[in-house]
C-alpha cells in the first residue's frame, strides 16, 4: 500500500483497501529540534447526489483526499517543513480510524493527554474540538492501533 510520506506505526488497518478507512491521527516530529505536531487527517470524503431519474436512493461518492502529500494545518509547523527540508520530519500514523466521530476523538483524548498546549514540545497552538456523545447506530472502532 503506498502511504506517501507516512509511515504506519500501528501497521495496515484489517481488511484495508484504497478508500476503506475515514482517516486516521498522526503526529508530526521534527528530527532536529524534537518539536512535534498531533493531529488528524480525512483520507475520504463522503459526496451525497440527487437520485438517478426514476430512482428515489441517493448516491453516495467517495473520493480520497490529498492525505498523501498533507503535511499538517499548523503554518509553524510548514515554515519549520519548507525551512529544514521535509527529509528532516517523521509523518507516523498512529490510529487508523473509520468514523469521523472516532477520528475527532481520538486526535482530541491524544492532545490532551500530551498536554500540547501546555508545552513548547509541540507546534499545537489549539484543540479545535466539537463532538457528541457516541453514535450509537453508527459502526464506530478504532481499526488498528
Amino acid at each position: 500500500m503506498d502511504l506517501g510520506h507516512w509511515e504506519s506505526k500501528c501497521g495496515e488497518p484489517i481488511g484495508f483497501e484504497e478508500l476503506d478507512f475515514i482517516g486516521f491521527v498522526y503526529i508530526i516530529k521534527n528530527n532536529k529540534d524534537n518539536k512535534s505536531y498531533i493531529g488528524k487527517k480525512q483520507c475520504m470524503t463522503i459526496v451525497r447526489r440527487p437520485p438517478l431519474k426514476g430512482k428515489k436512493r441517493k448516491r453516495l461518492i467517495k473520493n480520497q483526499t490529498d492525505w498523501k502529500k498533507y503535511t499538517g494545518s499548523s503554518n509553524y509547523l510548514n515554515d519549520d517543513i519548507e525551512k529544514h527540508g521535509i527529509e528532516n520530519f517523521s509523518f507516523l500514523i498512529l490510529k487508523w480510524c473509520n468514523s469521523k466521530w472516532m477520528l475527532g476523538y481520538e486526535e482530541a483524548k491524544l492532545q490532551f493527554e500530551e498536554e500540547v498546549l501546555l508545552t513548547d514540545k509541540y507546534y499545537n497552538g489549539i484543540i479545535n474540538l466539537r463532538i457528541g456523545k457516541r453514535p450509537k447506530s453508527a459502526d464506530v472502532e478504532i481499526l488498528l492501533g
